[in-house]
């Protein structure tokens, strides 16, 4: 009875102390779709980013409402040299004005509509750029190009800040996006970069980084954002019509 008892609880101890489960996907269009499920599924979430080119580097924070709609968010960035905020709702983009170019840019107004393909001098200027960064704050985007273009390369259990997380290192292909280039890239660009994407226990992304570095060859360019808080109160809205120019 004793050797028995001794046998059962050497099993138990094997068990409770065995190697951790492996990564649950070895396809990126798998490990796509379930991280855009649970994307959908998580509602909200709090977020911040991290963009550095070479000497330069922006930092922005904000908050995003995620549905079957598509993702709203807001955020404050330094992208420009100086605190703007930004408001992408129901698929509309709208950027704060610089107190000192509201007469010029805005009719006086705070706000200003901002698109990639506007024609007025603020989207002309700066639309394209903006219109990259909200989308690279959408965890929906990246994973849809890691559907369409990834392949993973590595991946493995482990923790981000405490939290467990599975950690998943993937390349995307340039050739296989089309049109669709990621953060501002030319179009015939071509060639591979890495993207890291780490996911919780629900498959939410904990943080995604973008390097950028092999494709355009001039030292640093990585894209960092992080997530957190997932399903907290969020306050996504546009600016009152009235504000906007």
């Amino acid at each position: 009875m004793r050797k028995a008892a001794v046998v059962l609880l050497l099993v138990l101890l094997t068990g409770c102390t065995g190697a951790p489960a492996p990564p649950a996907f070895t396809d990126a269009r798998a490990l796509a779709d379930a991280a855009t499920a649970a994307t959908t599924a998580g509602g909200s979430a709090k977020f911040s980013t991290d963009v550095a080119v070479g000497q330069v580097r922006s930092k922005g924070q904000g908050q995003a409402r995620f549905g079957p709609g598509g993702t709203s968010q807001v955020m404050t960035t330094d992208f420009i040299g100086e605190p703007m905020e930004l408001r992408l709702v129901a698929g509309k983009l709208y950027a704060k004005v610089p107190e000192g170019s509201r007469d010029e840019v805005g009719a006086g107004k705070p706000w200003v509509a901002v698109a990639a393909d506007g024609t007025d001098p603020f989207s002309q200027v700066l639309g394209g750029s903006l219109a990259q960064l909200a989308a690279q704050n959408d965890p929906a985007h990246t994973l849809g190009e890691i559907r369409t273009a990834g392949s993973i390369v590595s991946a493995e259990r482990g923790q981000l800040d405490g939290v467990a997380a599975e950690h998943y290192r993937v390349e995307l292909d340039l050739s296989r996006l089309g049109a669709d280039l990621p953060a501002g890239l030319p179009a015939g660009s071509a060639g591979r970069f890495p993207v890291e994407l780490w996911l919780d226990d629900a498959r939410r992304p904990l943080q995604v980084v973008l390097d950028l570095s092999p494709i355009l060859q001039g030292g640093e360019a990585r894209i960092t954002t992080r997530y957190r808080e997932w399903g907290a109160p969020v306050d996504v809205q546009p600016p009152p019509a009235g504000e906007v120019g």
